[in-house]
């Protein structure tokens, strides 16, 4: 892509890319999801301690709404539904681990600063 940014188109991108991330639940569901995993809503419910159906079901209808997640219903009885991560909800992975490791780095360096700070210096 070879779109040019200004400082404010850019910060706009990165805005409007976070609120599709937006929500309790939302990166939880995409961890279990990313690498190809196809999981039904069960599967889903029972791998996320502590969220309810109600807001399962609303991240996820939201999830797919914006094309990171898709939907795949398997018509029997009982019905069987399933969900997994569209081609561009999958090229989040790189993404979220660079921003994972960009936090890593910011704990490593609070540390190293506490332990240079000595034991009896208060931080």
């Amino acid at each position: 892509m070879s779109e040019q940014y200004t400082r404010e188109t850019a910060a706009e991108g990165v805005e409007n890319a976070l609120k599709l991330l937006e929500g309790r639940w939302k990166l939880v569901i995409l961890f279990h999801l990313f690498g190809g995993h196809v999981l039904r809503f069960s599967d889903l419910e029972r791998a996320i301690p502590g969220v309810s159906q109600k807001m399962l079901i609303q991240q996820l209808r939201q999830m797919e709404k914006d094309g990171i997640v898709r939907r795949i219903v398997h018509h029997q009885v009982p019905p069987k539904v399933e969900y997994c991560l569209t081609d561009w909800g999958q090229a989040l992975c790189p993404a979220l681990d660079a921003l994972l490791t960009w936090a890593a780095q910011r704990e490593d360096t609070a540390r190293q600063g506490q332990a240079a700070a000595g034991p009896d210096r208060a931080v």
